[in-house]
């Protein structure tokens, strides 16, 4: 019964959002408005679905969005030069961050949070590197000749909703059918016992955070070719909106229990909540403070606390 309840609830608390949203502004019912709201909550998905990945197996991965801002200026600086190859030249940069992150946490035996956040300020820095310090335009022609993925719809659907739709299920059978997929489950839940049965630990865990950067630098190819620009600082104030969406959704903090699907649900309670508090005119200051908020509460009701037996 209490599986089932944590399975529905964050599916209860999005239609109750969205119904007092809807209630405020009617028009927030329209068939229009929804699809444009799916499709903003798309870039907030990819970013946090990969991290979805590192927080089940009971770690964190604060570089996410230094790694999307970083990749948009990628993107934007090498595509009059590279034309579609600067979008996998701008996912390899987040591969390996996510990479570096996880090496340094895995083999120097450091705290998942100081190896990312070490990891976040060197990326931080190859940003303005690559962007010199400014925000650098994607030319209209360009946007349109290698980025129509992107931007645009196709039978009717913002497109990047048919991109966060690919990766939703993609991730979610990643999780749900390889032997991966278990094995991080079994660390989140045991990481001992997955020990003992020989298996090498830490290649999951460092594949883990490759799979979180890359779905950074992804989350960042988007969020660039929807604003027509890359920028170093792009992705600013989408950590706490990613790490809420994971939390919220019913992804345990203490790791063992989540899906990305749930992340996808989760991102959309953020948007929702963003939306309505858009419509009271709440500054986006203070909007962060609201995220700040519910993400201590969603972390209370769903962490485990007989995993962690001292809190410090």
């Amino acid at each position: 019964m209490q599986r089932r309840l944590d399975t529905w609830l964050p599916i209860i608390v999005l239609g109750v959002l969205v119904l007092a949203v809807g209630l405020y502004d009617r028009s927030f019912f329209s068939a229009t408005n929804m699809l444009e709201v799916t499709a903003d909550t798309m870039t907030l998905f990819l970013m946090a679905s990969g991290v979805t990945l590192v927080i089940m197996m009971g770690g964190i991965d604060l570089s996410v969005q230094a790694v999307a801002s970083m990749t948009s200026c990628i993107l934007a600086v090498y595509l009059p030069h590279l034309g579609f190859f600067a979008i996998p030249a701008a996912v390899l940069g987040g591969i390996v961050a996510g990479f570096a992150g996880g090496y340094v946490s895995t083999k120097l035996r450091i705290p998942s949070f100081i190896a990312t956040l070490a990891v976040s300020g060197a990326v931080l820095s190859a940003g303005y590197w690559f962007s010199e310090t400014r925000s650098v335009n994607i030319p209209g022609d360009l946007s349109q000749q290698y980025l129509f993925w992107t931007v645009g719809d196709f039978l009717g659907v913002p497109n990047e909703i048919w991109v966060g739709a690919f990766f939703l299920v993609l991730l979610s059978a990643v999780l749900g059918l390889t032997p991966f997929g278990r094995i991080v489950r079994g660390i989140g839940a045991q990481e001992r016992a997955v020990i003992a049965s020989g298996i090498d630990v830490d290649r999951v865990k460092i594949a883990a955070y490759t799979l979180s950067g890359t779905m950074a630098g992804i989350a960042g190819v988007v969020m660039a070719a929807r604003l027509g620009s890359g920028s170093p600082t792009l992705a600013n104030e989408f950590l706490l909106p990613a790490i809420a969406s994971i939390v919220v959704g019913g992804t345990a903090i203490t790791g063992g229990v989540g899906s990305v699907w749930r992340t996808f649900v989760g991102a959309l309670i953020v948007q929702v909540v963003r939306i309505g508090m858009t419509f009271m005119g709440v500054s986006v200051f203070a909007q962060q403070i609201v995220f700040g908020v519910i993400l201590v509460a969603a972390v209370a009701v769903t962490m485990d606390r007989t995993k962690v037996l001292v809190i410090k």
